[in-house]
């Protein structure tokens, strides 16, 4: 039988962590950090590798890593998170290639920090294959790979179907990209091994501790408030639930399924030794990886929002969606048919309302923030962690010049016209590809075009 929820997989393979004391009276720190997920604890990490006399601590609603960061497909991926073209309008090509090169080199920088750290997570740089496998994907296939290149990014390949075939064989493969700079990660590992690195550093992280509003120099929660110098909000997609910020980012669900482990003679007929991660060029795209004890975990939006902002429960996610995910892994390896599925769950993410992430931190009001990754985030938010150590502590860096620093946009629209545009938008993709694989014609179908004017994602 599938299990559904219970967080994720990833904390079913480890166990959930024991619980941490909550917040029981008004306290006082320098850094006050909201939010133990990635960002929150990146930021917790460069700070007080840069200042050990810092009192940093970190408010948490649930446990350390409960959110995305315990949830995700598990790419540490140098994808930036937000559109080239609108980071450009600010700080120009030069800019974005900045950007671009920072993240490439973030994965490698959360590669060596868990190798120094000793946090185990089961990483394996083995690079990023997006496949296309139905004739629509190969013009978008070559589309992709030259904006890719355009914007800095020069060491991303072109495969045929024949060596896309021997990386993983995808029966329908017509052929792939390739880009070295990705690796797969098990995320409750990676979260739960930050947590303790962090407090063995001495910042000091409360758990049950919702944050209930933020205001310049406190986070208040209903056991007490935090008064510090800086209050850093790195809540992601559970960001509308603080007084206030309804409207900042759109809490998007994205969900997951995981097999049994898979037996050799499985593995034999697809390959993948490479363990690279596995996405396509479907508008409703899929990502998907290898794990370490040789499943295959297999993710897409599901149901991509819930009106009013609200979130899952302990990251169940819908019956249509785990069938409508399986028939993804079936369609892409055949042989899976018969194979069980183990687990099904789900997160959310942070979207802001041009798709792009931001961090930022004012100094007049000690309140900074970073987040709206958009799906990449288990590198980007280390990216952020680095920035806001630089703007806490006044520097000037190369990192605080890219364009995403200081970046704001308008609010979504109120209820309940973002759920209409939300729901429409992905109805419209899932009809774009359902339509690419019927009639097989080798270009991108007009509902998808439309829907992108719609979003604002280009």
């Amino acid at each position: 039988m599938t299990v559904n929820g219970e967080v994720s997989f990833w904390y079913r393979e480890i166990g959930l962590p024991a619980p941490r004391p909550a917040l029981e009276r008004s306290i006082e720190a320098d850094v006050c950090v909201v939010g133990a997920g990635y960002t929150g604890l990146w930021t917790a990490y460069y700070l007080k590798k840069a200042d050990p006399g810092l009192n940093v601590v970190v408010l948490e609603r649930r446990f350390a890593g409960f959110g995305a960061s315990g949830r995700n497909g598990g790419w540490l991926t140098a994808a930036l998170a937000g559109s080239a073209r609108r980071f450009a309008k600010t700080h120009g090509r030069e800019g974005v290639v900045a950007l671009q090169r920072a993240m490439n080199e973030t994965v490698d920088e959360v590669i060596d920090v868990a190798a120094k750290e000793g946090i185990d997570a089961d990483i394996v740089k083995g690079g990023i294959l997006d496949v296309a496998h139905i004739p629509s994907h190969l013009p978008r296939l070559h589309d992709e790979v030259r904006h890719a290149r355009e914007w800095g990014n020069d060491d991303i390949t072109v495969l045929d179907a024949a060596r896309t075939k021997a990386r993983i064989a995808i029966p329908a493969a017509l052929g792939s990209s390739f880009n070295p700079h990705c690796a797969r990660v098990q995320p409750a590992k990676l979260v739960q091994g930050l947590a303790r690195v962090v407090e063995e550093l001495g910042v000091t992280i409360y758990e049950s501790t919702p944050v209930t509003e933020i205001v310049p120099n406190e986070a208040r929660t209903p056991r007490g408030t935090v008064r510090a110098r800086y209050v850093l909000r790195a809540t992601e997609g559970f960001t509308a639930e603080i007084a206030g910020e309804r409207r900042t980012w759109l809490p998007m669900n994205s969900s997951l399924i995981v097999t049994e482990p898979l037996p050799g003679h499985v593995w034999d007929e697809i390959g993948w030794e490479g363990r690279e991660l596995l996405g396509d060029l479907s508008h409703a795209y899929i990502y998907a990886q290898r794990t370490a004890d040789d499943r295959i975990a297999i993710g897409g939006r599901g149901v991509p929002y819930r009106f009013g902002s609200k979130t899952d429960e302990d990251g169940k996610t819908h019956a249509s969606t785990v069938r409508a995910l399986r028939e993804a892994l079936v369609r892409l390896f055949p042989v899976t048919r018969t194979a069980a599925i183990d687990h099904a769950w789900c997160g959310v993410l942070g979207v802001p309302r041009d798709w792009c992430s931001t961090a930022g931190l004012d100094p007049v009001t000690g309140l900074g923030w970073a987040g709206g990754y958009v799906g990449h985030g288990v590198a980007t938010t280390n990216l952020a962690g680095r920035t806001l150590r630089d703007l806490v502590l006044g520097a000037d860096t190369s990192l605080t010049r890219l364009p995403w620093v200081g970046r704001r946009v308008r609010k979504w629209e109120p209820e309940p016209l973002r759920w209409l545009g939300v729901q429409s938008m992905y109805t419209a993709y899932r009809a774009a590809d359902r339509a690419e694989l019927a009639n097989g014609r080798s270009t991108t179908s007009s509902i998808a075009k439309a829907a992108d004017l719609v979003a604002r994602r280009q």
